[in-house]
């Protein structure tokens, strides 16, 4: 047997699989929880008024999208850096530790809720981010070598993982911010960072020589960051050297793009241009976006074509894919932005009598079972694990009955009073509950044999998307021209975030699906990192149009607003349908 065989990572199981899989299940919950716990507060604590209980810092809606942008943005840009230091540097095990400690005092700063701790706090979890995001599942991916039919269940549970932590950290996260104070929310966000981290470091035992610090060995060159003709000959591959042409164009790109990203929080926060100008009427910011957008898009043309054939046909079908996941996201990412500020400004989330006992029942069934199921993982991992990573157990088993405690106590205060305010943030966790819901519907139809082919599963993801805008945007027909306020009903908010969440399912696993079956390997890092830039704009894009929310619905109407929403994503569905021929031409072969 091969000296490097995996093996013995399955003699000690949980589930079937092997338990160090386990502790990065909960290593990433607890990172998800404190992601997804920090945003669905982020917005309505910024934007809250200055006045009350729980006051807020009364920033207009365009500021605070613009920071969350800016954040969105850079969180799917850094982990291409972080990736390359844990693959060259330092090694997986020890990027996730240093990511994880980073993002603690991330949260650690915004819980102080000054300005100046709020921006420290930020760059933090950016830069924790770039090392923690990329690296848990390179650690599964090395863990489960020569055992690829276990993989697809492997990244199955960890991903449940990731549900489970976006889930319980928008409960609580956002009822504790909510409900108590902000500075509790951020922190108790930091709180369960640190406890995932402290558990992922205690477990090292259990994954052997794998995300060990990297020896210094040759590793394989990416195409066309070498001009050395003997490595072409003999890898016996004609490679697309970059041009001087290619160095300026990605120079301009890199040069505008952090020109807006930064430019555009500062003016709109602060009222700080970097640059100060006009161009044809529109303010620099969105200059140096469309520069850089167009600069990108000739780098794609220029260099695309100088591959052979079939591998330029298939790059050019990923990328039309990635033009397609900017929109998405684009629309997609409202639910961080602007559809927080619509369920608290115009739904009506006050129950009464039999409405109020009815929402306190449901609250406490999606609560308390997804839970307890999480509870038997971890009690199947402390019989299988307590012996050799008794510490790790320790602070896991501390964390749940943190969460726990939390747990009851928020059930107790909501079942004593017989007046119920749903929380703004609660909302936001149907998205996780939906896909846990649905996953396992749609692993079986991908598997069937009508799975579909890659233009009718954008159009599904972009139209299901755009059907739960027109949800918001009925519901939303009746509200006068300007409203502040409205007491539209919570059901439309229900349907948005179930066909936002179907489409997410169809479209959003498709890229990382795609970019290994079109992209050849030697080409993956680079094509990876397009379609990571693809959800990063998306991301931004999101919050730039989102922040327009007050002036567009004064303007023309709550309702526009999300028709804009529902028509483009649909839209763009029905071109990718049109385009199925052309795709499928350009695919050669791929399904």
């Amino acid at each position: 047997m091969a000296q490097n065989s995996t093996d013995h990572f399955f003699e000690d199981k949980v589930l079937g699989h092997p338990s160090g899989l386990f502790v990065l299940f909960f290593t990433e919950m607890w990172e998800r929880f404190s992601y997804y716990g920090m945003r669905a507060i982020l917005v309505i604590f910024l934007t809250g008024a200055l006045i009350g209980d729980n006051p807020g810092w009364a920033w207009t809606s365009e500021a605070a999208l613009s920071l969350l942008g800016t954040y969105a943005m850079l969180v799917y840009l850094t982990p291409l850096v972080g990736g390359w230091l844990a693959d060259n540097k330092i090694g997986y095990r020890m990027a996730v530790v240093i990511g994880a400690l980073l993002m603690t005092l991330g949260h650690a700063s915004m819980a102080i809720e000054t300005p100046t701790f709020l921006y420290i706090g930020i760059a933090f979890l950016i830069v924790g981010n770039g090392f923690f995001k990329p690296n848990m599942t390179s650690i599964i991916s090395k863990m489960y070598e020569g055992h690829d039919e276990k993989k697809d269940g492997a990244y199955n549970i960890f991903y449940m993982g990731v549900n489970a932590g976006a889930f319980i950290g928008i409960m609580l996260c956002g009822w504790v911010g909510e409900k108590i104070g902000w500075s509790y929310g951020f922190g108790l966000a930091g709180i369960f960072m640190l406890l995932g981290m402290l558990q992922f470091q205690y477990a090292q035992s259990l994954f052997g020589d794998i995300g060990a610090k990297p020896k210094n060995e040759k590793v394989d060159l990416i195409d066309g960051l070498v001009n050395d003709s003997d490595v072409v000959s003999s890898k016996g591959v004609k490679l697309n050297k970059f041009l001087v042409v290619d160095y300026i164009l990605i120079l301009v790109f890199v040069v505008s793009a952090l020109i807006f990203i930064i430019n555009d929080p500062l003016s709109k926060i602060g009222n700080i241009y970097t640059f100060s100008f006009t161009v044809a009427g529109m303010p620099n910011s969105l200059f140096f976006a469309l520069l850089a957008a167009i600069t990108f898009i000739v780098l794609l043309i220029v260099r695309i074509p100088r591959y052979v054939k079939i591998e330029r046909d298939r790059m050019i079908a990923f990328s039309i894919f990635c033009l397609f996941t900017i929109f998405f996201w684009a629309a997609f990412e409202q639910a961080a932005g602007s559809l927080p500020i619509y369920t608290r400004d115009y739904t009506n989330r006050i129950l009464e009598g039999g409405a109020a006992t009815t929402f306190k029942i449901i609250d406490l069934i999606v609560t308390v079972v997804p839970l307890c199921v999480i509870t038997y993982v971890l009690i199947s991992l402390f019989r299988k694990t307590f012996k050799r990573i008794g510490l790790s157990n320790i602070i896991l088993g501390i964390s749940f009955v943190i969460v726990w405690a939390i747990v009851l106590y928020k059930l107790f205060i909501e079942f004593q009073s017989t007046e119920t305010e749903v929380p703004i943030t609660w909302f936001a966790i149907l998205n996780s509950l939906f896909i846990i819901i649905f996953a396992p519907l749609f692993t079986k139809w991908w598997d069937s044999k009508y799975n579909p082919p890659a233009s009718v599963k954008y159009f599904l993801g972009l139209a299901l998307l755009g059907v739960g805008f027109g949800f918001l945007a009925f519901g939303a027909k009746d509200v006068p021209l300007g409203a502040k306020t409205a007491s539209l009903s919570m059901a439309w908010l229900v349907f948005a975030y179930l066909f936002h969440t179907l489409g997410e399912m169809c479209l959003s696993p498709m890229g990382l699906s795609y970019l290994s079956k079109l992209v050849p390997g030697r080409m993956v890092a680079f094509m990876f990192g397009v379609y990571y830039l693809a959800i990063a704009i998306g991301n931004k894009l999101a919050h730039y149009v989102g922040g327009d929310i007050e002036k567009i619905t004064s303007e023309h109407g709550l309702s526009f607003f999300f028709l804009i929403f529902t028509f483009i994503p649909i839209g763009l569905g029905l071109v990718s349908l049109l385009l199925h021929p052309l795709l499928k031409k350009l695919m050669h072969g791929v399904r």
